[in-house]
């Protein structure tokens, strides 16, 4: 079983890199019995969203 520290390592390397299939399943198995790490993967989704967001923003304030 993956372990907390190994699921929020996959998490923030999810946004980076595609997983494998086994990296899938093994990440899906813990978010789907742990909440925290559930609750962290949701978080690191909506930095990147906003910081998308305002990459944007600044780049079309810039022209």
């Amino acid at each position: 079983m993956m372990k907390c520290k190994q699921a929020t390592q996959m998490l923030s390397e999810k946004l980076d890199r595609p997983l494998s299939t086994k990296e899938k399943i093994n990440l899906a198995m813990h978010t789907a019995i742990c909440s925290p790490c559930r609750q962290f993967g949701q978080q690191m989704e909506t930095l990147r969203t906003l910081s998308q967001a305002y990459t944007k923003t600044k780049e079309s304030d810039e022209k």
